[in-house]
C-alpha cells in the first residue's frame, strides 16, 4: 500500500508552520495595520492576538499527538461530532489555506513591478477600477507552476525550499531591522493610537487570524514525519511558530513606526520598505527589504500549498469530497492530484486581482477561527483531565470571540456585503463538493 512519504523533522514543521503564518502583509498592507491601530495599537493588537493563540496551539500540541492525521480538525470533530460538522469544518480550513496561494501569486507581480516598473504595463483588464497587468499574470502563474511542480517531485524537496527560505527571511528581517532603527527617532512613533486604545487594539486583533494562520498547518504534514520523529516535536514546532510569529510582527510594525513619521507615509506604496529608505537614505536597504518579501512570499506560497493540498487529499480519502483527489502518486508518494487541483484552483483564482482577492481573504480569517473553534471544542470533549478541559474552553472562546468579531453588525470592522457574498459563494461551491461525493 502506496502512503504518503516519511522525511519531516522537528525544523520542517517550524518552518512549515511559520512560513505558512509569514507572508508579505507586513511589505504590502503595513499602512492598513499602522492605520488601523497606530504604532502601540499595533504592537499590541499582535502582541495580544498572538498570545490568545496558545491555547489553541496547545490544543493542536495535544490533538496531532494523539490523532497524527492529515485531516487535522476534520479527524479531531469526526472523534466526536457528526460527519457534516468534520465536513463544515474541512471545507473552511481548505479556504483559509488556499486563498493565501492566489493571493501571493498576485503579490509576487506587484513587488517584481515595484523593482521593474516596466512590468506595470500592457493592461488586460480592470477588476473593482483595478487594473490587472500581463506580465504580473505571467510572473504569478510561472510561481504557481513551480511550486505545484516541486510539491508535486516530492515532500523533501519542498521542506528544503521553505526552510531556506524561511531561514533566510529571518536573516534579512534582523539585518534590515537593525540597521532602519539604528536610524530612526522615537519622536516618529506618534500617533500611538488611531481611535480610542481599546478600538485601535481591537481593529488590529480582527486580522490577527489571517495574518497568523499557519501554525496549525503543522498537524497537515503529521503522517510525514521521519520515522525517528517524536510526538512531542510537534508541540515544540507548533508553539515556537507562535512565539515567533508575535516577536516578527510586533517587531516590524515597532520598527517601521520608529524609521520614519509613518504618518505622512501611508499613502506609499510598500510603506514599510519607503519608511526604511527614509531612514537609511539609501536605495540599498529597500532592495535587501524586498529580498526578504520576495523570500517570505515564496515560502508561505509552499506552506500554505502544502497545507491545502493535505487536507483535499485527507478530505478525498475519507469520501467528504471526490475521492479521486486522494490518490498518490506511486514514486513520489504525494498526494499528486490534490496538488495539481490546488495549483489549477491558484492559477484560476490569479486572474481576479488583488481588488477581488481582499474580502475573500477577509473571509480566511473568519474560516481559520471557525477551525481553531472546531478543534478546542473537540479537544474539550476528548480532553482526560480538568485543566486540559480549560485549556480547551479558553480556545474555543478565543475562536467564537474572533468569530462575532467579523460578524456582528455593531462591532468596528465587521463584514461589508462584499465578504458575505465571498462566504456564501464558498459555502455554495462547499454544498456542491459535498453532495457529488455521495453520487
Amino acid at each position: 500500500m502506496i502512503t504518503l512519504a516519511r522525511k519531516l523533522r522537528v525544523v520542517d514543521y517550524f518552518t512549515l508552520g511559520w512560513g505558512t503564518m509569514v507572508g508579505v502583509g507586513w511589505l504590502v498592507v503595513m499602512d492598513d495595520w499602522l492605520l488601523r491601530g497606530g504604532t502601540l495599537g499595533g504592537v499590541l493588537g499582535f502582541a495580544i492576538g498572538g498570545a490568545l493563540l496558545l491555547p489553541i496551539g496547545y490544543v493542536y500540541g495535544q490533538l496531532v499527538a494523539t490523532i497524527p492525521d492529515a485531516a487535522g480538525e476534520v479527524a479531531y470533530t469526526a472523534k466526536v461530532f457528526p460527519r457534516s460538522v468534520s465536513f463544515a469544518t474541512g471545507w473552511m480550513m481548505i479556504l483559509a489555506y488556499f486563498i493565501v496561494c492566489p493571493w501571493e501569486a498576485v503579490a509576487a507581480g506587484k513587488i517584481a513591478g515595484y523593482i521593474f516598473p516596466a512590468l506595470d504595463s500592457i493592461e488586460l483588464y480592470h477588476i473593482a477600477g483595478r487594473p490587472v497587468y500581463l506580465p504580473h499574470v505571467i510572473i504569478g502563474l510561472g510561481l504557481t507552476g513551480l511550486l505545484t511542480l516541486l510539491n508535486y517531485r516530492g515532500i523533501r524537496l519542498s521542506a528544503i525550499f521553505q526552510n531556506w527560505t524561511t531561514f533566510g527571511t529571518l536573516g534579512l528581517f534582523v539585518v534590515f531591522v537593525a540597521v532602519g532603527v539604528s536610524k530612526g527617532a522615537p519622536q516618529n512613533f506618534p500617533p500611538l493610537f488611531t481611535r480610542s486604545g481599546f478600538v485601535s487594539v481591537l481593529l488590529v486583533i480582527q486580522i490577527v487570524p489571517y495574518y497568523m494562520t499557519g501554525f496549525e498547518s503543522v498537524v497537515k504534514g503529521a503522517e510525514e514525519s521521519s520515522p525517528e520523529f517524536r510526538t512531542g516535536g510537534f508541540f515544540k514546532a507548533i508553539w515556537m511558530a507562535i512565539l515567533v510569529g508575535i516577536v516578527f510582527y510586533t517587531v516590524v510594525i515597532a520598527a517601521v513606526g520608529y524609521a520614519a513619521p509613518w504618518r505622512e507615509l501611508t499613502g506609499e506604496k510598500f510603506m514599510t520598505a519607503v519608511a526604511f529608505e527614509h531612514a537609511v537614505g539609501s536605495r540599498w536597504i529597500v532592495n535587501m527589504i524586498l529580498a526578504a518579501a520576495l523570500l517570505s512570499l515564496f515560502k508561505v506560497f509552499n506552506g500554505n500549498l502544502v497545507a491545502a493540498s493535505r487536507l483535499v487529499f485527507a478530505m478525498g480519502r475519507r469520501g467528504l469530497v471526490d475521492a479521486r483527489v486522494a490518490q498518490l502518486h506511486p514514486q513520489n508518494q504525494t498526494p499528486s492530484v490534490a496538488v495539481i487541483c490546488v495549483g489549477l484552483s491558484t492559477a484560476a483564482c490569479m486572474f481576479l486581482g488583488d481588488a477581488i482577492l481582499v474580502p475573500i481573504s477577509v473571509v480566511g480569517s473568519l474560516a481559520s477561527a471557525a477551525g481553531w473553534l472546531a478543534a478546542c471544542a473537540a479537544y474539550y470533549q476528548m480532553a482526560p483531565t480538568q485543566r486540559q478541559r480549560m485549556v480547551a474552553a479558553v480556545g474555543a472562546l478565543v475562536g467564537l470571540l474572533m468569530i462575532l468579531m467579523k460578524v456582528v453588525p455593531f462591532v468596528p470592522g465587521h463584514f461589508s456585503i462584499y465578504e458575505w457574498l465571498a462566504l456564501g459563494i464558498w459555502i455554495v461551491l462547499g454544498a456542491i463538493a459535498a453532495r457529488h461525493a455521495t453520487l
